[in-house]
């Protein structure tokens, strides 16, 4: 999908941002690393919850000491090892496939790096919460769609501004909207903050909205484990053959 969403930019996003002298491609392109992340971590450690649960590996951990935590902290950095790559890989192309981002500052990488661990401890935690609370992978697809409807209104591939202000409010709920704020902070020109929300980064809102999400996530997250973890006695575990 990623890979995807910069196809179509690199061929559609020429044209100017309203109010910012920035090609609109070069704007969705923190969008778009926010999105992957979302996917590759969230998601992608939600659908990695629920199908070890399905198979037996998360009973197999209890079973051992301390098991339940070595796997949720060996798939948690997995996950963020993933998400940290794929960003990467869609990061370097772009700057060269669209003109208007900053790569050659010392301070884009520093507050990229920041942004990029505050993102992934706000929404990590989720993938944990979600996978644990969905009753198996046939339900994920549930928890999909939401996430797909908050692309459209957290200003993922256009300005949130340009949305009513109902839209925005509930974009300015969620994660996503946040981490892609953060990310356009570090890699786009300061002009281009006049697109923004107040018409600036609020880089102090960000911290909080973000740091806010990972205390819920680090809250939610232990005892919905353990709850899924009391409740597999019966999960799929493959005998032995009988000798």
């Amino acid at each position: 999908m990623p890979v995807v969403a910069l196809v179509v930019l690199h061929v559609f996003g020429d044209d100017p941002v309203p109010g910012a002298d920035l090609p609109l491609g070069a704007h969705a392109v923190p969008g778009v690393l926010a999105m992957s992340a979302v996917f590759t971590g969230l998601l992608g450690l939600a659908l990695a919850l629920t199908t070890d649960r399905e198979d037996g590996t998360l009973l197999r951990a209890r079973a051992t000491p301390d098991g339940v935590v070595g796997y949720v902290v060996g798939t948690v950095l997995a996950k963020a090892a993933l998400t940290v790559t794929v960003l990467l890989l869609v990061l370097v192309p772009s700057f060269f496939l669209f003109d208007g981002l900053a790569p050659g500052r010392a301070s884009t990488w520093v507050a990229l790096a920041g942004v990029v661990a505050l993102g992934l401890l706000a929404t990590l935690p989720l993938g944990v919460v979600i996978g644990a609370a969905v009753g198996g992978t046939s339900r994920l697809g549930l928890v999909s769609l939401p996430v797909m409807a908050l692309l459209v209104v957290s200003g993922v591939f256009y300005p949130i501004t340009a949305l009513p202000g109902w839209a925005q409010a509930v974009g300015q709920a969620f994660p996503l909207y946040w981490f892609g704020l953060g990310l356009r902070s570090a890699l786009l020109p300061d002009a281009a903050a006049a697109v923004e929300v107040g018409g600036g980064w609020r880089p102090v809102w960000t911290a909080v909205a973000l740091g806010l999400w990972a205390v819920v996530g680090f809250a939610l997250a232990p005892p919905l484990l353990r709850r899924t973890t009391r409740r597999e006695p019966g999960a799929p575990v493959p005998g032995r053959p009988v000798s």
